[in-house]
C-alpha cells in the first residue's frame, strides 16, 4: 500500500465550518496534509477495530464447534426426522 508520501493525490471538495478551517490555520500551515493525516490515523484505527472483530467472532466460532464436537447439538435429541 503506498504511503501518504508516495500515493497520487487526488483534489476533492469537502465543507468544513469556516471558523474552524480559519483558526485551525494558525495550527498548522497546510491543512491539506493535516486532515490527510488524521484521515490515514481513523482508517488504521478502523481497519485494526474490524481485523480485532474479525478474529473475535473466529474465536466464538471454534468455540462453538469445540462445544458442538464435545456435546452434540440439543437439537439432537428431538429431531424429528
Amino acid at each position: 500500500m503506498p504511503t501518504l508520501d508516495t500515493a497520487a493525490k487526488k483534489p476533492v471538495n469537502l465543507s468544513l465550518n469556516e471558523a474552524l478551517v480559519r483558526e485551525s490555520r494558525a495550527y498548522c500551515g497546510n491543512l491539506s496534509a493535516k486532515v490527510e493525516e488524521m484521515l490515514q490515523a481513523y482508517v488504521e484505527s478502523q481497519r485494526e477495530q474490524r481485523r480485532q472483530h474479525r478474529e473475535q467472532a473466529q474465536a466464538a466460532v471454534a468455540d462453538w464447534n469445540a462445544l458442538h464436537d464435545a456435546a452434540g447439538s440439543y437439537a439432537d435429541a428431538h429431531s424429528t426426522l
